[in-house]
């Protein structure tokens, strides 16, 4: 699904609010994705174990969480995503989603990748905020030695000073070299770490940019994080795009894309 000749989006909200709500976003989402040619996973996380305040909302739990997600498998009929943060939440993930991800502040966690490794899923991991590209070949060798199979590694922006993140485009060649699909996080790198004081703030007017670019430069997957309305979402409302919104940015997308395929395979090795 991620790597081939079609762009995959990985899109959703950022944490799971409603069943009624991830399965509007995912019906729409699978539309557009269909319309566009494109390759669809929906995402959302049950759990929100990272926000900047304890009084912040953190989703539905594991049990209710999962049984969203696997609503959204049944009826849309699409592969779902969702975070873990500890190793006793793989297994009973690993039973209803088809990637495992890795949340960028817990990528060097050795005993949460190996266990994840060990699902026989699919597993994303997001290269921390404080890492380098090429550090990221060490998450790699971890999923690798433990037997991995299906690895996607996620480009989300570097710490640029406090709060705020800024991309380095060479990235996403550097760690394509790993022989892993790469994936960039178009509404995460806009994100501004707790600039709100109990909340992250975000420059979504920023994500059509960085994701055009993404895709010229070299990428498998774009991973969005979309709401019907970001200001009223319970999370990372500022970063997101607006459902209504996907459209304008998905075509362009796609565009950028059946020219970038065509000439990739053919130059990219070429150029010394």
């Amino acid at each position: 699904m991620i790597g081939g000749s079609k762009l995959c989006i990985i899109a959703g909200p950022c944490v799971l609010e409603s069943e009624s709500l991830a399965l509007e976003v995912a019906e729409a989402m699978h539309s557009l994705t269909q319309k566009f040619r494109m390759s669809y996973i929906f995402k959302g996380s049950f759990d929100k174990a990272n926000r900047s305040s304890i009084h912040s909302y953190r989703g539905p739990g594991l049990d209710k969480g999962l049984q969203i997600l696997e609503s959204v498998k049944n009826h849309i009929g699409v592969p779902v995503l969702t975070d873990v943060h500890c190793v006793v939440q793989v297994r009973p993930v690993s039973e209803v989603v088809d990637v495992i991800q890795i949340p960028a502040f817990l990528c060097r966690q050795t005993d949460l990748l190996v266990s994840a490794a060990k699902s026989k899923k699919a597993v994303n991991v997001k290269k921390g905020q404080f890492m380098s590209p090429w550090e990221a070949g060490n998450i790699i060798e971890k999923l690798e030695l433990s037997g991995c199979k299906k690895i996607l590694i996620t480009e989300r922006g570097t710490s640029f000073g406090y709060n705020n993140l800024v991309v380095d485009f060479r990235s996403l060649p550097v760690m394509r070299k790993y022989g892993w699909p790469v994936v960039f996080d178009g509404t995460h790198s806009v994100q501004q770490p707790g600039a709100l004081g109990k909340s992250s703030g975000g420059q979504k007017e920023f994500v059509l940019y960085l994701c055009r670019a993404a895709i010229s430069v070299g990428c498998d997957a774009i991973f969005l994080e979309v709401h019907p309305e970001p200001k009223n979402a319970l999370s990372d409302g500022p970063n997101m795009v607006a459902l209504s919104s996907m459209k304008f940015l998905l075509e362009q997308l796609s565009e950028i894309w059946d020219t970038v395929i065509k000439i990739r395979d053919r130059y990219e090795d070429k150029f010394q």
